[in-house]
This record gives structure tokens, C-alpha cells and sequence, in this order.
């Protein structure tokens, strides 16, 4: 093999390489979706969402169902509007809970979605009528603290 065919496959080799980078790093991060956006859009409300992101995973039984659409807050009620595209081929019934839930103890959060029985579907604008807010670790951890202080210790007798 002559030296600018040499040249020409290692160069080959190394834009590839770099082309598969850029998209494993778009895949972690949520941003490469083939999706063409289809689906419908369901609202759930929250009292905390925590530290969940536009584009976060929406999951049945830990099946990716969906994405996060938008994260607004209501100015009036002061809770927290979450935009949730469910992908079409999945349906979700009436009584659905929605609850926001953490990928082991510091991973990312995502909504979890649990259907009920009612025959009824929910379809397009519609909203989940029972959530679940996130889970704040400082906040169990504080309160944990705090119920441990406020014990008085046993006297000796």
C-alpha cells in the first residue's frame, strides 16, 4: 500500500471515529432524537419537580414512552407545569399517576407513569389527574437530622 492510500484510510478511520463521538455525546445528553415529533402531549402538575430537565425520559414499567415537551410554573397556584410527548403507539388511562422519579440514588429524573384500569384514555391536552413530586435527598436528610436533635437522651439511672 502506497503512502497517500495509507494517509487517505487512517484519515478515514479518524473522521469516523470523531463522527461517533459527536454522536454518543448527543445520545448522553439527550439531544439526538430521530423523532419526528409525533405523539400527543399530555400537562401533569407538581408541588417540586426537583432537578427535572426539558427532554428527560417519560417511562412505563422502565420503557422510554416519552419526553419532557417544557417545565413552566402556574402564577397563581405556584406549581410547577410539566409538558410531557408521549410517543403515539403508547396510551395511558384516565386514573394514570405520574410521579417523578430518580435513575438510582443520584442519577438523572425522569417522570414515571403508571396506568390504572379506567376503560377511558387520555388523549391530546389532556391532564393527569394524581402526581407524585420528586423526592428531595437535602430535605429527608434535614428532617432526619432535625427529628434526631429534637430526641431528648435518656437519662442514666
Amino acid at each position: 500500500m502506497n503512502r497517500s492510500r495509507f494517509d487517505f484510510v487512517v484519515g478515514l478511520f479518524v473522521a469516523i471515529g470523531l463522527l461517533a463521538m459527536v454522536f454518543m455525546a448527543l445520545k448522553v445528553g439527550n439531544l439526538a432524537s430521530f423523532d419526528s415529533g409525533s405523539g400527543y402531549v399530555l400537562e401533569a402538575r407538581f408541588d417540586n419537580i426537583g432537578g427535572l430537565k426539558v427532554r428527560a425520559p417519560v417511562k412505563s414499567a422502565g420503557v422510554v414512552v416519552g419526553r419532557v415537551d417544557s417545565v413552566g410554573l402556574d402564577k397563581e397556584t405556584f406549581e410547577a407545569i410539566v409538558r410531557l410527548r408521549i410517543t403515539s403507539d403508547y396510551r395511558f388511562s384516565k386514573d394514570t399517576i405520574a410521579s417523578i422519579l430518580t435513575s438510582g440514588l443520584l442519577g438523572e429524573q425522569y417522570v414515571g407513569l403508571e396506568s390504572g384500569g379506567d376503560p377511558v384514555y387520555l388523549a391530546q391536552g389532556d391532564r393527569v389527574g394524581k402526581t407524585q413530586s420528586a423526592m428531595i435527598l437535602e430535605k429527608l436528610i434535614s428532617q432526619f437530622l432535625f427529628s434526631k436533635a429534637a430526641e431528648t437522651p435518656a437519662k442514666a439511672p
